[in-house]
């Protein structure tokens, strides 16, 4: 059988596991989307993106699943592997920042690392919550500063889009911010009839906000990725 990578020795492959908010929607959640969604629109077509994210998955319950193995059974040498987990971990069926988080979340670098690919984790995203005087809530607990211990401990390359969101959300402020989000009055979208105020997904141009973040992270980095970017 003839691989891909035989195939077009020249294509770069990128693929992306993570939760809902870098998860790919289908139609009729619009203007729902996650930054993996829009992410290969940053790209030339040499680059192919395979978004893998799910919603509702934890760094454990993607392994669990099935899916990390099956992405692994696929991936190539020189491939890359982007993590992002954090918003489900702090669910019931989750891990722990310090324990069973990194525990998880090594499996992936490992895997990855051991078929010859390039892991790049990814601190998850804020969600939206100001407090009284206008300032960002962190209510992910200590998950972003659990990867980024895990980064250093495994020496792998980190894109710290937990900081960014931040400064960016910060810096719009609470009402603008809403703009990066599902927000919708009654009647404003016919796939949300009753309205909804979403502070976790992201609308389509938020979506495109946050991949513009990542897009930044790879640049910072200076991965050869970078000089497949339009």
């Amino acid at each position: 059988m003839v691989t891909v990578r035989e195939v077009n020795p020249n294509q770069v492959r990128l693929f992306l596991t993570g939760d809902s908010t870098v998860a790919s929607y289908p139609k009729h959640e619009a203007p729902m989307a996650g930054w993996g969604q829009v992410f290969d629109s940053f790209f030339t077509d040499q680059v192919t993106v395979h978004n893998e994210a799910r919603c509702g998955r934890s760094s454990n319950s993607f392994i669990e699943e099935g899916r990390l193995r099956n992405l692994l059974e696929r991936i190539q040498p020189n491939d890359y592997l982007f993590i992002q987990f954090g918003h489900n971990d702090q669910k019931s069926y989750g891990t722990q920042p310090f324990t069973t988080y990194q525990f998880y979340l090594t499996q992936y670098v490992t895997g990855a690392r051991e078929k010859g690919a390039i892991p790049i984790l990814v601190t998850p995203v804020h969600r939206r919550n100001f407090d009284s005087e206008g300032k960002l809530v962190n209510m992910l607990d200590n998950y972003p500063a659990a990867m980024v211990q895990l980064s250093t401990k495994l020496d792998v390359q980190l894109i710290d889009l937990w900081t960014k969101t931040g400064i960016l959300y910060q810096s719009l402020g609470e009402e603008k911010s809403k703009q990066l989000f599902v927000w919708l009055d009654p009647d404003e979208h016919s796939n949300y009839p009753e309205g909804i105020h979403d502070n976790t997904h992201f609308c389509e141009n938020g979506a495109k906000e946050i991949a513009g973040l990542v897009i930044k992270g790879i640049q910072e980095l200076k991965l050869p990725l970078a000089s497949y970017l339009k």
